[in-house]
């Protein structure tokens, strides 16, 4: 990663040589287990999210292992970002990721809102 930039996502995800942090952003990923809160990073090659805490899992043997949630697609397989807001919450703001395989991601509660939506455009079109 050019420049060195923000050693977490060094630290949770593989990074190349050529590929730039353009944005990282305190938000809530939604999961079937309730929103897990964590940082969004988006590159010049990928949308990542990683889990501000550890999560309990049980591993192949039936032990109780402890893990950051991790999530992380590169930019060409994503179809589309959407914004969604609450219709009777209007404040309530919410980015939705859909990939070409039609996975959606939604995340909420994200840091300086605006800001992140339009650098997950500008990152997407120039994938």
């Amino acid at each position: 990663m050019r420049g060195g930039l923000n050693f977490a996502i060094n630290q949770y995800f593989s990074v190349s040589e050529e590929e730039t942090l353009l944005r990282v952003s305190h938000c809530y990923l939604s999961t079937t287990s309730g929103p897990l809160a964590g940082l969004l990073y988006i590159s010049t090659e990928k949308v990542a999210f990683c889990s501000e805490r550890s999560i309990k899992v049980f591993n192949q043997k039936g032990q109780m292992c402890r893990i950051r949630y991790k999530v992380s697609i590169p930019l060409k397989k994503i179809k589309c970002v959407n914004e969604s807001r609450n219709i009777e919450k209007p404040t309530q703001k919410y980015i939705n990721i859909v990939t070409v395989d039609n996975f959606d991601f939604w995340l909420m509660g994200v840091f300086n809102y605006h800001k992140t939506f339009k650098y997950l455009e500008q990152a997407i079109s120039q994938a």
